[in-house]
């Protein structure tokens, strides 16, 4: 077995092309590095080194040696990455939101060791929460600022109204909520934000809200209530069973309709947290 050392020396030796140059790159004396390449050839039993008088250089098996060694060494900095990404994989990671639909997306993942709370908070206790270690991770619809935590962008969610196939909002390409006044609606009570969000902007509106899914599904099921979906809905697992045939979504033109979301932690876990995060990135993209 040869020692990572010796290869590294000698793919040092190689790019630099001298002893002094080589240990100056590998922070290492030029004595260490010479007693270095002298015990590489005793392990391989074979000569690397052309060795004249105030000048040493590679033979043609000390190139091929070099090549060699520089693939090894890559090969053992693949397998030290991907150990440690498996590792910071099965770590517990806690989640939580300030909206459902970024849930959906985030929790279809191959990292196992997810502990998602679907309890949702409000923006300003983030920042808190990740101080404290209460959560891992937390989805925001603005990143934070401080300087323990980093923000990282994962994509935006659309709400739309889902109406009666004969309602005259039915036929539009796209709606306002100014539109939908005086509407009665269907709603889940836990809904994040997007409770303020359709209270706040839809005139004298009512809203219907039931805690229970079951309940949610049973009276969507048998009246004509339109009732609020988004770009993540489908990425519930459970969506297939909620649609019913005679509902039309039409997507909501307001700004306050399309909320970005970020993911939230500190800065201590970026790097446990990066795999994970890409795979977050490219399974919002797919859903969206």
């Amino acid at each position: 077995m040869i020692d990572n050392y010796l290869l590294e020396e000698l793919v040092a030796f190689a790019k630099y092309g001298t002893l002094a140059k080589a240990a100056d790159f590998l922070g290492l004396s030029q004595p260490a590095v010479t007693r270095g390449t002298k015990k590489l050839e005793n392990d391989l039993g074979i000569k690397l080194f052309k060795r004249e008088p105030n000048k040493i250089t590679l033979n043609a098996s000390g190139k091929f040696a070099a090549q060699k060694a520089q693939q090894v060494l890559n090969e053992n900095q693949n397998f030290i990455n991907e150990v440690k990404k498996f590792y910071q994989s099965n770590q517990e990671i806690s989640l939580t939101s300030v909206a459902p639909g970024p849930l959906f997306v985030l929790a279809n993942n191959r990292f196992v060791n997810l502990k998602i709370d679907d309890q949702f908070v409000q923006e300003g206790q983030i920042k808190d929460l990740l101080l404290q270690n209460q959560y891992t991770c937390i989805v925001s619809t603005s990143p934070i600022q401080y300087p323990q935590i980093d923000s990282t962008y994962l994509g935006m969610e659309n709400l739309m109204v889902n109406v009666n196939e004969f309602s005259n909002l039915a036929s539009y390409p796209s709606i306002h909520f100014n539109d939908l006044k005086g509407l009665s609606f269907l709603v889940l009570t836990n809904i994040g934000i997007w409770k303020q969000i359709i209270q706040k902007n839809i005139p004298d509106a009512k809203f219907i809200y039931q805690a229970k899914e079951e309940n949610f599904n049973e009276i969507k099921n048998y009246s004509v209530f339109p009732f609020f979906t988004t770009n993540l809905s489908n990425a519930n697992p459970n969506w297939d069973k909620k649609m019913v045939s005679d509902r039309i979504p039409v997507p909501i033109a307001d700004q306050a309709a399309t909320q970005s979301f970020y993911l939230n932690y500190l800065k201590q876990n970026k790097k446990r947290l990066e795999p994970l995060i890409e795979e977050w990135q490219d399974a919002w993209e797919k859903v969206d």
